[in-house]
């Protein structure tokens, strides 16, 4: 079994108020849509499984970009997003949190019931890659959270998150099935995360006179087969830092935004509220759908698109999200009936930004953008956990938002 990555993060808890979580529902649902109509299930499923896809999937829905708290949001939107109209999508999310990662196999087993895949098998690869990293890796980290993203042609995602409380660490393991060859013999393509000590890896490849060994001696008892080895303890790092995201990408989304006279963009900037900053939300979410795995080495500069509900790096701009949510609903329901025009459109967003990254020679400093996007976040309804977006009053003979995004 190829095993996609893993990534570790900072333990970070809170609540995702309803006000953000529905609207992560509903801009997951139109993505996955997009994905799924352009590429099919394979390219999502592998897109799941890349922790640095996946992290920039969180941050531009919402989430802290580095936060723990990314896997059981992008999950939970995953769920109720799809799992409604999983018969018509070809795609079901299965498992959870705690407890309810415990359901997997029952869920798997009705997942089969509906489409006539070998549901058992689906279940024993379930069971062993939670094995895997909960046991044949011993790093410390200890699973609560498995889910198990199938589609109706039998291929599949995992992902799953372990904790260690004692430094605040949580780490995620991604699993895909496109290349099974072994669940216990280098199943890990990738490790992306700070490096943590020493572990003990059961299923390295130089690890198998060890397991060799184990399965002669497993009568005398787990206690002289492993033992975990001293590890070193990281700092947590929340917020971001001007390391953390390229700045001569992040620059060329900005320029992209700005750009009104590009060919081809006519009806897409005619949308109603489509202005600059809907755009530059929109060009990093053509990215998260279009672009290639070289695009998504620095996850914290999606959180351009719709800060975080914390206010870091801003305030979540509602009424920005509402209009991404809207432009891309649209765009996906005319690539159903054959109309590609918008889908297009947004596709050759990326690849513009992409263009002006190019020709950045000094790219602004993060302090400036930072600032810039605070400064506009009342006009776009910018709203935090403990704070409401302030309404814009108009003075008299005002006309507000005539070309906006408003």
């Amino acid at each position: 079994m190829k095993q996609s990555g893993s990534s570790d993060l900072a333990l970070m808890g809170g609540h995702i108020p309803s006000w953000l979580f529905d609207r992560m529902v509903q801009l997951s649902r139109v993505m996955v849509e997009a994905i799924l109509v352009e590429y099919g299930h394979q390219a999502f499923l592998s897109r799941l499984s890349d922790p640095f896809w996946f992290q920039s999937f969180g941050a531009v829905i919402g989430m802290d970009w580095n936060s723990s708290g990314v896997t059981t949001a992008v999950m939970r939107a995953l769920q109720q997003s799809v799992n409604p109209v999983g018969k018509e999508l070809g795609l079901y999310v299965c498992g959870g949190k705690g407890n309810a990662s415990r359901r997997t196999p029952d869920q798997l087993r009705r997942v089969g019931d509906q489409t006539g895949l070998d549901a058992e098998e689906l279940v024993r690869s379930s069971k062993l890659s939670a094995k895997v990293d909960n046991t044949a890796v011993q790093d410390g980290f200890q699973l609560y959270l498995h889910h198990f993203v199938v589609s109706d042609a039998g291929d599949w995602s995992i992902v799953q998150q372990g904790m260690r409380p004692k430094d605040h660490r949580a780490r995620r393991y991604h699993w895909h099935s496109a290349q099974v060859e072994s669940f216990v013999e280098e199943p890990h393509a990738a490790v992306c995360g700070d490096h943590q000590g020493e572990i003990l890896n059961l299923v390295a490849k130089d690890a198998r006179p060890t397991r060799e060994g184990i399965l002669d001696i497993s009568g005398e008892g787990p206690e002289h087969l492993l033992k975990e080895l001293p590890k070193m303890v990281v700092p947590l790092q929340k917020g971001i830092r001007p390391q953390d995201i390229n700045m001569k990408r992040l620059e060329g989304i900005l320029r992209a935004a700005q750009e009104t006279h590009v060919g081809g963009f006519e009806d897409l900037l005619l949308l109603k509220g489509m202005g600059p900053r809907t755009l530059q939300s929109l060009t990093l979410i053509s990215e998260v759908i279009h672009g290639t795995p070289s695009r998504f080495s620095d996850p914290a500069r999606y959180a351009f698109a719709h800060g975080s509900k914390g206010g870091n790096p801003f305030p979540v701009p509602t009424k920005v999200y509402d209009e991404t949510i809207s432009t891309l609903r649209k765009s996906v329901e005319q690539a159903k009936m054959g109309h590609s025009d918008k889908q297009a459109a947004l596709k050759k967003l990326g690849r513009l930004a992409a263009r002006l990254e190019e020709e950045v020679s000094e790219p602004r400093s993060l302090d400036s953008a930072l600032a810039e996007e605070r400064m506009i976040s009342d006009a776009h309804g910018g709203r935090t956990v403990e704070r409401r977006p302030k309404p814009k009053r108009k003075r008299p003979g005002e006309q507000l938002d005539l070309f906006g995004d408003g």
